[in-house]
């Protein structure tokens, strides 16, 4: 899986455009956060788990670098770490790529450990061991480690402890390397969203009173421009540019 990329070639890819890698890029907020930094003119390195899904979200793309693998994978992490190396710069890390784990989501009493590991391989691993390779780039470049977070990181609602565990692990990898490489560090919390994932969350529910992941996307711009002190996030506190003008 980690072998698949497409629009560029892997020799001398060096830029001097702004990059960004955003994992889980091929659907949901991933997808639209991957679109708009392009349409900025950034360089983007991005990922999924499915390659037709990731060549279909990124094919009109031509600055994205998209490479199918699972995060969990570490050959496929380090596939991601030797394209940003190669084009010479990271201005922003942002660990998206997300897994509910088994659904529809079940309390704790019913959860494998086997599961929950699983969970963490995907929302925890990656905070640890895809970050740390990429620092020197990051910092070179005054860079913005960030990761999606959930309200669930903070509240206790039943059947999602396991993701909820995972998530609050996350923040708490993402701030603490702030805090360790004076890095700018966002945990950020985009809340609801009409998702797959949100979908799969409440398989029998409605969702399409909830806002879709691109109107999420300017909120979330708007803390990369505005650069506020290290922290957990709101994506709604922060408004865009023209609301704010």
């Amino acid at each position: 899986m980690a072998g698949m990329s497409n629009h560029v070639n892997a020799q001398d890819l060096s830029t001097t455009s702004p990059v960004a890698l955003i994992t889980g890029g091929s659907a949901g907020l991933g997808r639209e956060l991957v679109h708009a930094l392009a349409a900025r003119g950034w360089t983007v390195v991005t990922d999924g788990r499915d390659p037709d899904r990731l060549r279909e979200a990124t094919a009109q793309l031509p600055t994205v670098h998209a490479v199918a693998g699972d995060v969990s994978d570490p050959e496929h992490r380090a596939a991601l770490v030797d394209r940003v190396t190669g084009l010479g710069r990271l201005d922003l890390l942002l660990h998206n790529a997300s897994d509910l784990g088994p659904t529809p989501l079940r309390p704790l009493r019913d959860l494998a450990l086997e599961e929950l590991r699983a969970v963490w391989a995907v929302n925890v691993g990656p905070g640890l061991d895809l970050t740390r390779p990429l620092l020197p780039l990051l910092t070179a470049n005054d860079g913005v480690l960030a990761s999606i977070s959930s309200d669930a990181a903070v509240e206790h609602y039943p059947t999602w402890g396991g993701y909820g565990a995972s998530k609050a692990a996350l923040d708490h990898l993402t701030l603490t390397w702030g805090e360790e490489e004076g890095l700018r560090a966002y945990a950020i919390d985009p809340g609801d969203m009409r998702t797959a994932m949100h979908q799969a969350a409440f398989p029998d529910e409605d969702i399409s009173d909830r806002p879709l992941p691109e109107t999420v996307v300017p909120h979330v711009l708007a803390i990369l421009d505005q650069r506020p002190p290290s922290g957990r996030l709101r994506a709604a506190d922060f408004a865009p540019a023209q609301a704010r003008a």
